[in-house]
């Protein structure tokens, strides 16, 4: 999949990897804007259990 996308961009080498490069980080912001604070709702990483257990 990926050989495809790259092969289909246009351009030299040179300019293909930069476009790729810009794809992946836009990409990568797209998901830490708006995926990943949707995500958090739906997991329990944030969720403590230090002092939750009762000592004897």
């Amino acid at each position: 999949m990926y050989g495809w996308i790259f092969r289909h961009l246009p351009g030299p080498l040179w300019v293909r990897i930069l476009t790729s490069a810009a794809l992946v980080a836009c990409a990568l912001v797209l998901m830490v804007q708006f995926l990943f604070p949707w995500m958090s709702q739906f997991t329990t990483l944030t969720d403590s259990t230090i002092g939750s257990a009762q000592q004897p």
